[in-house]
């Protein structure tokens, strides 16, 4: 089965660079850490969407919150050709975008119960990612289109040990959808947007987050927040039209990988404060891929199996902001984000690169029950080259650029 591996080659997409975060991680669960670069999201309580990253935190709001999100992600993402074995002109590997502007929306509500405990529900997104190439793109068997879509839907609850010390826990339900089409790309009997993969599933999974909080004294606190990996199986159908195969049941498995973080926030003064975030993300967990066909007979076969040895990834943050008047807050951030992905697995479907996060935003009061926020950051992506070899034995040799733009806007209400 010339095209077997195709299944796998396409799952591979779902850690492509398009999301800006290590891997197909997101990071932007709201706008109010966005302006900072997300530094000290598991200490500071800003609003309602401490659910998604610390609910021990829900414990310092003593009336009701309503939080809505919405981020814009505006990449760009380019790959040029730089060699061939085929005989193809490199240029014609050429591509200015193959990441497709998104919308990430999340919505959050908290509420005390008493002066001990404080519910909340939350639903947002840990990960994600969309890429797409052009039907004739000639390298169809490594490019093609992809998106996956994951929505965390979370309901916390957090305790109140003493006025120093709280925690909290919360169960997430996850939905995941995705969509996996590959193209034959070059060959000399088959047009080039010939389906050599169409898979489309969805499936769902849960997941646990605990969270902790300490308030050393009424201008530093810190807190923690640990969430569990969840295990995903797509399943659809595998095709190969230019070997006859019958369209076959086929399913990918993968795991989303389990997330730790430690945040402090340091109140400096009346207006200035500082905050700063270690996140880890267990990418080892993500191994190995594999396709399972299962055939007429009904008798399963695994199509492929790949290592991928992902490395467990780093991510470090620091910002400020300073209450410029009584209705204003700014905010500026600085974050480093570490890539799981080595060298000798680097794709077009998993350009991946370590990330510099640039990003600034505020925070404005309009009355004593509503605010909003804003914030934006600019993502700078390292160059990468590296060399992709289909299963015709076609090697495609590439320089690829991730860069990124995120634009966010969130309404705070008070009740």
């Amino acid at each position: 089965m010339k095209f077997t591996k195709t299944l796998i080659a396409a799952s591979l997409a779902f850690v492509s660079a398009d999301t800006f975060a290590a891997a197909f991680q997101l990071a932007e669960q709201n706008v109010s850490g966005l302006g900072r670069a997300y530094a000290g999201e598991a200490s500071v309580a800003d609003d309602a969407s401490v659910v998604a990253r610390n609910p021990a935190l829900m414990t310092l709001f003593k009336e009701k919150q309503l939080s809505v999100a919405a981020m814009a992600v505006i990449p760009d993402v380019s790959l040029e050709g730089t060699g061939t074995n085929n005989g193809i002109p490199a240029s014609a590997l050429n591509d200015d975008s193959i990441a497709p502007s998104a919308i990430i929306p999340a919505g959050y509500f908290t509420m005390p119960v008493n002066d001990k405990v404080s519910v909340g529900f939350g639903a947002f997104s840990n990960f994600g990612l969309a890429t797409e190439f052009n039907d004739d793109y000639v390298a169809g068997q490594i490019a093609g289109e992809t998106e996956i879509v994951t929505v965390n839907m979370n309901a916390s609850v957090a305790y109140k040990v003493s006025e120093q010390f709280s925690f909290g826990i919360g169960l997430n339900y996850i939905y995941a959808d995705a969509t996996i089409v590959r193209k034959v790309g070059v060959n000399t009997q088959i047009p080039f947007s010939t389906n050599v993969v169409d898979l489309e599933g969805d499936d769902t999974g849960y997941g646990l987050n605990v969270g902790l909080m300490y308030q050393l004294d009424e201008n530093s606190r810190f807190g923690f927040n640990y969430r569990t990996e969840t295990d995903i199986t797509f399943e659809g159908t595998f095709s190969s039209p230019a070997q006859s195969i019958p369209v076959l049941p086929g399913s990918v498995e993968i795991t989303l990988p389990a997330i730790a973080e430690f945040s402090g926030s340091h109140q400096l003064d009346e207006k200035l404060g500082v905050h700063y975030s270690v996140l880890w993300t267990g990418w080892s967990s993500f191994d190995s891929l594999e396709a399972q066909v299962t055939m007429p007979t009904g008798d399963k076969f695994i199509a492929f199996e790949k290592t991928e040895d992902f490395s467990d990834a780093m991510r470090y943050s620091i910002g400020a902001d300073y209450q410029y008047s009584e209705n204003l807050m700014l905010r500026a951030g600085f974050a480093f984000d570490e890539s799981p992905v080595s060298q000798q697995h680097l794709s077009i479907s998993i350009p991946d690169t370590d990330r510099f996060w640039f990003s600034f935003g505020g925070n404005y009061v309009i009355d004593k029950n509503s605010n909003v926020d804003l914030g934006v950051s600019v993502l700078r992506g390292k160059t990468q080259n590296f060399t992709e070899t289909d299963d015709s034995g076609s090697a495609w040799s590439f320089e690829s650029k991730g860069h990124a733009v995120l634009i966010g806007a969130q309404y705070n209400y008070t009740f």
